[in-house]
């Protein structure tokens, strides 16, 4: 496994067991020891210390889970304006804490945009404390969905492949991935988002971690795969750029060297750990 994937840790006892039990989540929500989460900028707010801030129970809308004896809740957060302006955040934001930060963010995120339900178009409730949402009309209980991400590192010869799209900082690079389609394992998403983006045939798919990542509710699934041939055919309508780095290369953008011949991704993404794993390994 790769280092300290962020958002990966253990986060709150998610107590489900008590999700079915509005009275006991009440009773929960009225201890002493009860904090809600604060949210600021349309994200869970992180202080100085880079650890989330927590008030006073007022709105107890979802029921995040217990710390310890301590019961935690939140509001639906407002929607965030531009996130790519809030990463920066991340870097400030305590390891240990991170889980909860995306546990709370893709979840209120969920509830915003599922308002109605999916059978009957009736609105729907909030249901099981906050992590299910129940139809006012015809009962249909609806529950949060993951989207599964795979992001890989092609190899050839000691080398891996990155790409870079045209969003990114410049000099960035970073591991190639895609959404997994209806009807599709892991390993057939590797190879065919590898062959769409760079026009490689990639084998030998390994699994190497994952990540849950809250922007809004994907799962990012780290893998390794194997090329033969290194001949690229850039799809440039999905990257600006993609190439093969050495292991020097990787390692002088993982130390941050001035002269590294690319920008590595920031450390919480599951593409720096998955290129310190490689590195590693």
């Amino acid at each position: 496994m790769p280092p300290d994937i962020f958002f990966a840790g253990p986060g709150l006892d998610r107590a489900d067991a008590l999700r079915g039990q509005p009275d006991e989540i009440a009773a929960l929500a009225a201890s002493p020891t009860a904090r809600q989460l604060e949210w600021e900028f349309g994200l869970p707010a992180i202080d100085e210390q880079g650890r989330l801030r927590w008030g006073p129970v007022t709105d107890p809308e979802l029921f995040l889970g217990l710390d310890g004896d301590e019961p935690r809740f939140s509001v639906i957060g407002p929607e965030a304006g531009d996130l790519r302006a809030q990463f920066n955040l991340l870097g400030h934001l305590s390891a240990t804490e991170a889980p909860v930060f995306a546990a709370a963010t893709s979840l209120a995120s969920w509830h915003r945009r599922h308002g109605f339900c999916a059978s009957c178009g009736a609105p729907s409730e909030i249901h099981r404390g906050g992590w299910g949402r129940r139809c006012t009309r015809c009962g249909t209980e609806h529950f949060p969905r993951v989207d599964p991400v795979v992001i890989m590192l092609a190899e050839h010869e000691g080398r891996v492949l990155l790409g870079r799209q045209p969003r990114f900082p410049p000099q960035r690079y970073s591991a190639l991935a895609g959404f997994v389609e209806v009807g599709e394992s892991l390993e057939a998403a590797v190879a065919r988002e590898l062959f769409e983006e760079a026009g490689v045939r990639a084998h030998s798919v390994r699994y190497v971690g994952s990540q849950p990542w809250p922007f809004p509710s994907s799962l990012m699934v780290a893998c390794t795969a194997l090329v033969d041939d290194p001949a690229l055919v850039v799809d440039t309508t999905e990257l600006e750029d993609a190439r093969w780095f050495t292991r020097d290369d990787v390692a002088a953008a993982l130390a941050g060297e001035d002269a590294a011949s690319f920008v590595a991704p920031p450390p919480f993404a599951i593409a720096h750990s998955l290129l310190a794993h490689w590195l590693a390994a």
